[in-house]
C-alpha cells in the first residue's frame, strides 16, 4: 500500500540538500540534516551474504526442469483474478463511501485506500484469496515521534493541543495517539458497514475475523455459508496514519534504502520525499510500558511495492519479452517454498513468513543490481543463489531491515534462536532431496470453490499437474532402475515371440 506523507513544510535546508544532490554538487557540511551513510554490522553482513553469488553454480537437469515446471504453476488463472477483483473492488468502494458519509466518526471522513501487499506487487502465487489494504487517514496537525526499538516502532505524539475529531484517540494526557482506540473503532465502523452491505456474487458474505493482541488489521473472510466453503477470499484492512513530523523520515531510517547502484540516487531521493504512514501495531514481550502498549510501526509497503513493480537496472526492463527478467518469478518462487516449509512444519516455523523472504530479496537486488544478471533463461541459478543468500541470514543470524538497517528481523527478540536453527536445518535438507516444497499444496481455484458443480476442466488440468508434480518428484535413481526393468521385459517378451515362430 503506498502510504508515506510528505512534510508539507519541509525545511529549506533540506530541500537545498535535495537539489544538490541530484546536480551532484555537494553540499556544505553545516547543512546536512542527515547522519552520515555508514554500514552497520548488519549491513555488512548483507553484502558478506551476497557475495555466494560470486561463485559458479552448477544445476542439474533434474532440478532446473522442477524450478521451471513450479515457476509456471504459481501464475494465477485469470478466471479467478477477475471474480476476486471484482468481489474485493466492490467491498473497497462501498466501504469508502459508508466512511465518507457518515457523521459518527468524522475523522474517517478523510479516508482513502493505499493498495499494497503481493497481489497488488504482482507477485502473489497459487490464487487471489488475500488482499492487503491500507486505509490512508490524515493527521491535521503535526506530531513527534518517539523511537522505541531502534527505528521500527514509535509512540506519536501531537505538537500541540487540538479540539479536533482526533481528540477521540488521545490518551489522558491529550497528546497521545492511542494505536487501540485507533484500531478498535475501525473494528466497530467495518462491523456496522456490513449489516446493510451486500456482496454482488449471492450467496457469499463477509466475516470479521477475531482480534488478535498483535496485528494491526481489521481482518475479513469471504464465506459460502449455504455450503459451508472454506475461506474464499481474506482482506486486511489496515488503519494508517498519514503523519507530518518535525522532519520528513523519522532520524533511524533518513537516508533512505541503499538502492544508489541498482536504482539510482534519483530514485532513492524520490523514495525519500514519499509520505510516511503509520499502522497500529504493538510491541512484542512481556511487561511492556505504556508507551510499548499504544505503539505505532512505520511502514513501508507503498514504497517496496513501487520497487519490486518498477525493480530494473535500466527502465526498459521487462517492457517486452527481449528485455524480461526472472526477478519477479524468482521472489514468487522463494514465497512458495517459505509456505511450503510453513505448511511442513506449522508449529516450528510459526516466527517465519514470507516478508523474511522479501527482505532477503530486497537486499539480493541492491547487490545483484545489473538486469544481466537476472536474465530470463538463468532463472534456476538465478532463484538457488537467492536461497543460499537467504540461508547466510539464516546461519549468521542477521537479516537488516531493508529501510531500517540498524533494526535485526532475525534478532533472538523477536526470531527465537530454536526456531533460527531449524530453519537452517530445514532449508539445507530442501536443497540435498531437490526443492520437493517447492510446490506446496495449492488450494482449490476460486471459481471451483465458489461453485458445487465446479468446472471439469480446472478439474482435468489440477490433476494433469499433479501427476506431473509426483513424476518430477521422484527420485532419479528409482526412475532410472524402472526403465531397466522395463527394458528387461520388452526384451524377454520379443526373444518369446520369436522362439514361438520359429
Amino acid at each position: 500500500m503506498d502510504r508515506e506523507d510528505r512534510d508539507v513544510e519541509g525545511s529549506l535546508t533540506e530541500a537545498k540538500q535535495r537539489k544538490d544532490n541530484i546536480r551532484g554538487k555537494p553540499s556544505p557540511a553545516q547543512l546536512t540534516p542527515a547522519r552520515p551513510r555508514r554500514k552497520t554490522e548488519q549491513q555488512r553482513a548483507a553484502e558478506e551474504g551476497s557475495k555466494v553469488f560470486e561463485e559458479s553454480l552448477s544445476v542439474s537437469p533434474e532440478l532446473t526442469s522442477w524450478i521451471k515446471l513450479n515457476a509456471k504453476d504459481l501464475k494465477i488463472r485469470m478466471p479467478d483474478r477477475r471474480w476476486a477483483a471484482e468481489v474485493v473492488n466492490d467491498f473497497q468502494d462501498n466501504l469508502l463511501k459508508f466512511l465518507r458519509s457518515s457523521n459518527d466518526q468524522p475523522f474517517f471522513q478523510s479516508a482513502d485506500f493505499l493498495n499494497t501487499g503481493s497481489y497488488f506487487e504482482k507477485v502473489k502465487i497459487h490464487s487471489p484469496d488475500e488482499f492487503d489494504m491500507m486505509l490512508k487517514l490524515q493527521v491535521p496537525t503535526r506530531v513527534n515521534m518517539t523511537d522505541l526499538d531502534g527505528g521500527l516502532f514509535y509512540r506519536l505524539d501531537l505538537v500541540r493541543p487540538t479540539r479536533g475529531p482526533i481528540q477521540a484517540f488521545l490518551l489522558e494526557n491529550e497528546r497521545t495517539l492511542s494505536s487501540s482506540k485507533f484500531l478498535s473503532e475501525m473494528y466497530r465502523l467495518v462491523r456496522k458497514f456490513l449489516k446493510t452491505y451486500k456482496v454482488p456474487d449471492e450467496g457469499c458474505r463477509w466475516e470479521v475475523n477475531r482480534k488478535r493482541i498483535h496485528s494491526p488489521a481489521v481482518t475479513l473472510s469471504l464465506c459460502r455459508p449455504e455450503i459451508n466453503s472454506d475461506e474464499l477470499i481474506s482482506v486486511d484492512l489496515v488503519p494508517a496514519l498519514e503523519v507530518h513530523s518535525q522532519g520528513c523520515w523519522p532520524l533511524a531510517v533518513c537516508n533512505g534504502p541503499d538502492v544508489d547502484k541498482w536504482l539510482g540516487k534519483k530514485v532513492r531521493l524520490e523514495i525519500k520525499s514519499l509520505p510516511c504512514y503509520l499502522i497500529p501495531k504493538r510491541l512484542k514481550g512481556r511487561n511492556l510500558s505504556e508507551d510499548a502498549k499504544e505503539s505505532w510501526r512505520i511502514s513501508f509497503s507503498h514504497v517496496e511495492k513501487q520497487i519490486i513493480r518498477s525493480h530494473g537496472n535500466k527502465k526498459t526492463c521487462c517492457e517486452s519479452k527481449a528485455t524480461k527478467c526472472c526477478r519477479k518469478q524468482c521472489l514468487m518462487l522463494l514465497k512458495s517454498l517459505i509456505e511450503g516449509l510453513k505448511q511442513r512444519f506449522p508449529n516450528e516455523l510459526d516466527h517465519l513468513c514470507s516478508y523474511h523472504g522479501k527482505t532477503a530479496f530486497l537486499h539480493t537486488l541492491s547487490i545483484r543490481f545489473d538486469d544481466s544478471m537476472w536474465a530470463c533463461q538463468e532463472l534456476p541459478a538465478c532463484f538457488l543463489n537467492l536461497l543460499r543468500n537467504l540461508q547466510f541470514h539464516v546461519r549468521t543470524g542477521l537479516l537488516p531491515h531493508f529501510f531500517v538497517p540498524d533494526y535485526n528481523l532475525f534478532s533472538a527478540a523477536v526470531f527465537p534462536k530454536k526456531t533460527l536453527a531449524f530453519l537452517f536445518n530445514a532449508l539445507e535438507e530442501q536443497r540435498r532431496e531437490g526443492l520437493p516444497l517447492l510446490k506446496p499444496p495449492a488450494p482449490l481455484p476460486l471459481l471451483r470453490l465458489m461453485s458445487p458443480s465446479g468446472d471439469n476442466t480446472s478439474q482435468i488440468s489440477s490433476d494433469q499437474s499433479s501427476i506431473l508434480t509426483a513424476v518430477c518428484s521422484l527420485d532419479t535413481a528409482f526412475v532410472n532402475k524402472l526403465v531397466l526393468v522395463f527394458a528387461v521385459a520388452v526384451v524377454c517378451i520379443l526373444l518369446r515371440m520369436q522362439v514361438m515362430g520359429n
